[in-house]
């Protein structure tokens, strides 16, 4: 078999198995019913089992090695490899880690807090952490949103420990290791770029974040030493609290959160339409509480889901997972299904995130919120100074959320509840409660739904910042032209997954991934 035949052969098969596990997931998140959690697993099982074939990672070995390869030919294979290097395990592990995930991703799509007795959403919780000026309310509230950490631990526990018995199996340390590997990520190197980003960002951190402890220990009447994780905005504090003086959830009011971003994507060429058509975007019972953006079949059925209610919060949302969406509908249709797709998870997440800050972006505000323009000048330092803000809070965020989760495949047996406290205090600067023993870790949907994922948020940003830094000065200033769509759609889209991330980057850019830009633009900028 000639390896132009090979490889038609399993982007077909491969192509089927995608297929049938993304509308049964699709249906689960949209659902909750267990049925189709079942039907998820079950697929996720065929596809494990069909990428375990010891005979045919063989022969993707033995075509690799050979040296007449084209360049298409030679990312296909390598991509099979990175798709089954991990899987060379017995089925009953891969089926058994696949239940293990399936049972867990159920009860958190299905899972409701309760405050009183009562039944409350995440947006419920999140409103309270926004809007109320009682601290014990906030308190009760953000203890809530932990219920579900201490429903899932012992469960993902054992899922941690079963991922690292069949990482040490295939020959690696243990899971987080294998992942980074099979991530195309140098793990020590993403590391040393983390801590050196922590290391400069500290001092910054610390004065902005003083700034806001002492707005906010005026706003509910307490000593700043007596602040709480529940003082926060957001129940993980990964997200900037909402200024006295700056405020945008009023301006939501009665906006379509559907027109804003059609509109948004239209001035740069870009048609989401079809795509919302197919999306589900309000929150009822049972459904996932959290959003995302999946490509059904590489063939244009992409959907969104999320959780819309009238928000600065919602809005920015809506802008970060169409980010995705177009993402994928602009690959090159023409190539074969295994490279039909983003180039790495974190060039995904880097597009996401691009759309994501026009929520502070005043341009943006001006023209599609329809804020007047003396209205925006008005706002535009605090506006700059929010997303400011917001990019750091979350990057110390992400750093928290991955170095745990580094120490949680080194040693799950470790005392896990007080050492994730240990790295938020040292990271994030957040007191801990008083009840320190208690898994509020592992409320975290990540570390179930994608391990060792989180880092390629913070990878995404860099990457961010070094596109917008290349628009502006190549492109236009002016983000919403149908110029800068073009260069994204053509330059960044259409190649789909035919380079690696970093290449793709460079080709991008005119240089590999460089934290720099992430630093000029968030971190010196506020020592100044």
């Amino acid at each position: 078999m000639t390896v132009e035949q090979f490889l038609e052969e399993q982007n077909n098969a491969i192509r089927d198995f995608h297929i049938t596990r993304a509308n049964s997931s699709w249906m689960a998140s949209t659902t909750g019913e267990d049925e189709w959690n079942k039907k998820t697993a079950e697929a996720q099982n065929a596809t494990n089992v069909y990428l375990s074939n010891p005979e045919l990672f063989e022969q993707v070995k033995a075509y690799l090695a050979q040296d007449d390869l084209t360049t298409i030919q030679r990312r296909q294979l390598e991509t099979l490899h990175t798709y089954m290097v991990g899987k060379q395990i017995p089925a009953d592990d891969l089926k058994e880690l696949v239940e293990r995930s399936t049972e867990l991703i159920g009860i958190f799509n299905t899972f409701r807090a309760t405050i009183d007795g009562k039944s409350v959403s995440e947006n419920d919780v999140r409103q309270i952490l926004i809007k109320s000026n009682d601290s014990a309310e906030r308190e009760e509230a953000w203890h809530a949103s932990k219920q579900i950490g201490k429903e899932v631990e012992e469960k993902l526990l054992t899922l941690v420990r079963k991922r690292n018995e069949v990482a040490r199996s295939l020959g690696y340390e243990n899971y987080h290791q294998m992942s980074f590997e099979n991530q195309e990520l140098d793990r020590d190197e993403i590391f040393s770029i983390f801590h050196k980003l922590k290391e400069l960002s500290d001092e910054p951190f610390r004065q902005m974040k003083q700034e806001m402890d002492r707005e906010l220990a005026g706003r509910f009447g307490v000593e700043v030493d007596n602040l709480r994780p529940w003082h926060y905005a957001d129940p993980f504090f990964q997200e900037a609290p909402p200024s006295k003086d700056l405020d945008l959830d009023p301006f939501y009011d009665g906006k379509d959160l559907e027109q804003l971003t059609i509109e948004t994507f239209k001035s740069m060429g870009m048609d989401i339409t079809d795509m919302l058509a197919n999306s589900d975007l309000y929150p009822r019972d049972k459904k996932n509480q959290h959003a995302f953006c999946t490509d059904l079949n590489r063939e244009g059925d992409i959907r969104v889901l999320c959780n819309n209610a009238p928000s600065d919060y919602w809005s920015t949302t809506m802008l970060h997972e169409f980010g995705h969406a177009v993402y994928f509908k602009y690959v090159d249709p023409t190539l074969p299904f295994l490279l039909r797709s983003c180039a790495h998870t974190l060039t995904t997440e880097a597009i996401a995130m691009l759309y994501g800050r026009f929520g502070k972006d005043p341009a943006w505000l001006q023209q599609f919120l329809g804020l007047d323009a003396a209205e925006v000048e008005e706002l535009k330092p605090l506006i700059n100074e929010s997303l400011r803000k917001q990019m750091l809070i979350a990057g110390r965020w992400i750093m928290a959320f991955s170095f745990f989760e580094r120490e949680l495949y080194e040693n799950p047996d470790q005392d896990l509840n007080n050492l994730w406290w240990e790295i938020v205090k040292n990271v994030q600067f957040v007191n801990p409660p008083e009840g320190q023993d208690y898994p509020h870790w592992a409320a975290k949907i990540h570390f179930t739904l994608a391990p060792v994922y989180y880092q390629n948020y913070l990878l995404g940003e860099l990457t961010t910042s070094q596109l917008h830094a290349y628009i502006e000065k190549n492109i236009s200033e002016d983000m919403f032209t149908p110029e800068v769509g073009a260069y994204l759609m053509d330059e960044y889209f259409k190649p789909g997954a035919l380079y690696s991330w970093n290449d793709k980057i460079e080709r991008t850019t005119g240089e590999k991934l460089n934290p720099q830009y992430f630093i000029e633009q968030f971190v010196e900028k506020v020592l100044v």
